[in-house]
């Protein structure tokens, strides 16, 4: 079943690619992606090219993927790890969601975080209370990291 349906979500994305986005497979394994996600114009990480990997478990599309950051991040819902605080990635999961939502879903995150559901609480905490030192560090990683 995930093989069919990884596959068949593969060739939606080829057929209608989004503009802030890039997905495929890492090599042989069809279970392991590699996207692209470009940052947000209107945030902090305009202009930035994160790399995310994704993991699909043999129960996909039962059970969500692995999405993780690979490209390091100042965010609130992302750890050190790479890991996303994502209510769709966890218990808001649904067979009916695909990659190509999930992506969508980590983009609005980036452009509007969600500091109650924070991985890092130091900087939800940063930004809750003082934005433009947030968003200036959020910018200064986005060129180190993402540029």
């Amino acid at each position: 079943m995930a093989m069919k349906r990884i596959s068949k979500e593969l060739a939606a994305f080829k057929e209608e690619p989004p503009t802030t986005c890039t997905v495929g497979p890492a090599g042989e394994d069809v279970h392991h992606w590699l996207a692209t996600l470009m940052g947000p114009e209107d945030s902090p990480y305009a202009g930035g090219c994160f790399k995310l990997d994704v993991h699909f478990p043999t129960d996909y599309p039962f059970k969500p993927p692995k999405v993780t950051f690979a490209t390091r991040i100042y965010h609130p819902n992302i750890d050190a790890g790479g890991n996303i605080s994502l209510d769709v990635l966890r218990d808001h999961w649904s067979p009916g969601l695909n990659i190509s939502k999930i992506l969508s879903s980590i983009y609005w995150l980036l452009m509007e975080p969600n500091a109650d559901d924070n991985l890092v609480p130091e900087i939800a905490h940063l930004y809750k209370t003082d934005f433009a030192r947030y968003a200036e560090t959020a910018r200064e990683w986005t060129q180190r990291f993402a540029m």
